[in-house]
């Protein structure tokens, strides 16, 4: 028998939460890029991609720049501060 765990449906926000969310994280990460240390372009990231049914948690994003961000989409690189390691 297997001792798989059920699948638990992924936390998606309405859009207010969402935005009371991210500015938790940027508060969170002290309004600074997690990857460089930049303090200006901050976005927030999901660890985990909602298409690979990450969440809207605060524990699934991370405040990255503008530039951090790009690289990690398109490179696929990770953050470098151990937030991004599960």
């Amino acid at each position: 028998m297997s001792r798989m765990r059920p699948k638990q449906p992924r936390l998606r926000l309405d859009a207010a939460s969402y935005r009371r969310l991210h500015r938790q994280v940027l508060l969170r990460d002290g309004y600074r890029c997690q990857m460089c240390g930049r303090l200006t372009e901050l976005q927030v990231h999901h660890i985990k991609p909602r298409s690979r049914l990450g969440g809207d948690s605060g524990r699934n994003l991370i405040a990255l720049c503008k530039s951090c961000h790009e690289e990690i989409h398109l490179v696929g690189r990770k953050p470098t501060n151990g937030r991004g390691q599960h």
